[in-house]
């Protein structure tokens, strides 16, 4: 008789797995509209899910009725805030707007600039909440909207503080040796400041949040713009010192020792 040489608690410890298509399904077509703010149809669903259209509809239909997507534009459908909503509700994160959103009102009315709010989720930065300058020209960044860490100036002091926090954290993103003296530099001087990636004319300044636990909660982000029609009053060093006061006042409202 042949003897087996697995633990015999092996089976106990693995967890069971379950299936539940249809909610599979849910979880499935939500991230798909994720990637097409402008909707899709069900078609349109069904053809690049890989499915049939018959295989999707009562799941879209349900998920429907229950707020998390709506009709737009006639057959398209597209993800509600349901999802930003809740993640609030579920996280921290709606106590860090509540506490952030007067004193990002006063930077932009201070500066004349927009400004957003950053998170860490994963691999990934967040735009959890946005002021918009009250000036005529305005350059703002979408509520929801993903960054890319390593490439950001919200995403470089996410890193660099989670780096002294949260190290871990860390190693679900790539950390090349460039990369890492760029967030040592920031760590040493508290900021960071860079030409966007992605707009010419405009300078992105971000310096980090903290909690009363001394982690690193979110980066506060100016994308500066130069303007050139002489009506600047706030240049860009003045703007990026009253930002690092901005970014103290609110760490220490949320009970911050470090900042």
């Amino acid at each position: 008789m042949a003897v087996s040489s697995q633990d015999p608690d092996e089976k106990t410890r693995k967890s069971p797995v379950y299936s539940a298509p249809a909610l599979e399904k849910g979880f499935t077509i939500l991230e798909l509209l994720s990637e097409f703010p402008g909707g899709l149809t069900i078609t349109e669903m069904a053809g690049k899910l890989g499915l049939s259209v018959s295989e999707i509809f009562r799941v879209i239909m349900v998920m429907e009725r229950q707020g998390w997507i709506k009709r737009h534009a006639g057959d398209r459908f597209r993800v509600t805030l349901r999802l930003l909503e809740m993640g609030f509700k579920a996280t921290p994160v709606d106590d860090l707007v509540q506490t952030a959103a007067p004193f990002m009102r006063e930077l932009s009315y201070r500066i004349e600039q927009s400004c957003h709010l950053a998170v860490r989720n994963g691999d990934r930065g967040m735009i959890v909440y946005r002021q918009q300058t009250p000036g005529p020209t305005v350059f703002a960044t979408r509520v929801g909207a993903e960054i890319a860490l390593p490439a950001t100036c919200s995403g470089h002091v996410l890193l660099a503080f989670d780096a002294v926090n949260d190290g871990p954290r860390v190693g679900e993103v790539s950390i090349d040796p460039t990369l890492e003296n760029t967030l040592r530099k920031i760590r040493t001087r508290g900021y960071e400041m860079m030409k966007s990636t992605r707009t010419v004319g405009v300078t992105d300044m971000s310096c980090p949040i903290f909690g009363g636990n001394g982690v690193a909660l979110a980066a506060l982000t100016v994308p500066f713009l130069q303007l050139i029609d002489g009506t600047q009053k706030v240049d860009r060093e003045e703007a990026r010192l009253i930002l690092q006061e901005t970014t103290r006042q609110i760490s220490e409202e949320l009970g911050a020792i470090r900042c």
